[in-house]
């Protein structure tokens, strides 16, 4: 996918896949647009360093939050969901979905945690740098770290075992070696 000054969005979508949070707009445009086609749950809950917006342009979902005064948003075209900094928030897509995510250029501090589905309780989380680690790297790391462990898929609180996550046409490695290609300098 190419990024450009203008996008026609379902074009672009298109090309789009689950929770590839592509930035379709040129670099240095803030706030960037984050472009995903989504056909399952996300893998895990986003936590990022600075407030995000969540926008449905097609189907409908459903946004979880942890940590929060409210527990869910269900999404449906148009809809338009403020998350807060450090907010744990996970999207479930009840029919294949579009959103963008209202983005800062410059995001910081980006994470992923996973939640006993049993209990609640956190199982695990990993954090990193965007000026460092593309949030796609870090999404690819941590999951593939999470696959790798069984304890860190075990709950402490009740014990439960938790599947590895199906990462199947999940392409972040490929959108991370496009964007580094295609970034300045």
């Amino acid at each position: 996918m190419e990024r450009k000054r203008m996008v026609r969005l379902f074009e672009a979508a298109r090309e789009a896949g689950p929770y590839d949070e592509f930035p379709v707009l040129l670099p240095g445009i803030d706030p960037q647009l984050h472009l995903s086609r989504n056909d399952r749950p996300q893998p895990f809950f986003l936590i990022c360093g600075k407030d995000t917006v969540l926008v449905q342009m097609a189907g409908e979902a459903v946004v979880e939050f942890k940590d929060a005064p409210v527990l869910y948003h269900t999404l449906e075209p148009g809809d338009f969901v403020y998350v807060p900094a450090g907010t744990p928030h996970h999207i479930t897509p009840r029919t294949e979905s579009i959103h963008v995510r209202y983005k800062a250029d410059q995001p910081g501090l980006e994470g992923v945690a996973w939640y006993c589905p049993q209990c609640q309780a956190e199982l695990w989380r990993e954090e990193w740098d965007t000026a460092e680690e593309l949030p796609q790297e870090g999404y690819w790391r941590a999951c593939r770290a999470f696959n790798a462990s069984a304890v860190q898929r075990t709950c402490r609180q009740c014990g439960a075992g938790h599947a590895p996550v199906d990462l199947a046409s999940i392409r972040w490695p490929e959108i991370a070696a496009g964007l580094r290609a295609g970034s300045p300098g």
